[in-house]
């Protein structure tokens, strides 16, 4: 009978602790989990983007991050396929302070020329899919305010509502996020109308070197019926990243990491 008060107890305490959550500290939890496993990590990616007429495209590239000691991240995305966009170099400096702007460049090897993407830029197309800048490496949780609209038995459902609305073209956006692994599953984007016009969704979830990893995201305009599919292969952790390779010298020398 002791063992199975104790066993209750903890569940109950267990209970109490998810029920005591911020939506602060579940967002937080939630950006770890989507973006900081391991230390560092690697993954191919398969971009297929279809048009309302059924029309598709598709996208190969390598990405690669890495975490720094003063808390920032870095990506690298190198693109393989179609042969327009071969050594194509997509490169980012994600900040943490507040206030703080994110760096991002393009390396553009046909015209030989490297073209920074300006902070208001970021919402803008990823080479012509559906997913906007922003979304390789995710939105700063210091830009939104987070509340927590509803819970269930598997998720938390929050709302964020930009800080300054005039710089996204957004007007809220909701995350549900599974208790669980506080992997995000699925964001809804509303327009200043007020309108459901745009969703990214986790359709796919291994586990990867003990990691909960989403392995095949979803993302659709609802205004154009348009849709955009990456699908994540040999996905790995703590590979042993140099911090050199995030650097303006490798967007015109790309570096076996990624060419191999």
């Amino acid at each position: 009978m002791k063992k199975a008060i104790t066993a209750l107890a903890a569940v109950a305490l267990t209970s109490a602790a998810f029920a005591e959550l911020s939506a602060n500290e579940i967002v937080t939890k939630a950006n770890d989990a989507a973006y900081y496993a391991g230390n560092d990590g690697r993954a191919q990616v398969e971009m297929s983007i279809t048009d309302k007429d059924g029309g598709t495209r598709t996208r190969k590239f390598t990405i690669l991050r890495m975490d720094t000691d003063n808390g920032t991240q870095k990506f690298y995305v190198y693109f393989k396929e179609p042969a327009d966009l071969y050594k194509q170099v997509f490169l980012v400096w994600k900040e943490v302070e507040e206030g703080k702007n994110d760096s991002r460049w393009m390396w553009l090897p046909a015209l030989n020329l490297k073209r920074e993407i300006a902070p208001g830029d970021k919402r803008t197309s990823f080479v012509g899919s559906d997913f906007v800048y922003e979304d390789v490496s995710g939105r700063s949780l210091g830009e939104d305010h987070h509340e927590l609209i509803e819970t269930t038995d598997t998720q938390y459902v929050i709302r964020n509502t930009p800080k300054k609305p005039d710089d996204v073209e957004f007007s809220y956006y909701t995350v549900r996020i599974d208790k669980d692994t506080f992997l995000p599953r699925k964001a809804e984007y509303f327009d200043k109308n007020g309108k459901l016009y745009r969703t990214v969704e986790a359709t796919k979830v291994d586990t990867v070197q003990g990691f909960p990893t989403v392995t095949e995201s979803v993302v659709k305009d609802l205004n154009t019926g348009g849709s955009t599919i990456n699908r994540f292969t040999e996905v790995e952790y703590d590979i042993g990243l140099k911090e050199s390779i995030f650097t303006e010298r490798f967007l015109r020398r790309p570096p076996r990491e990624v060419t191999k």
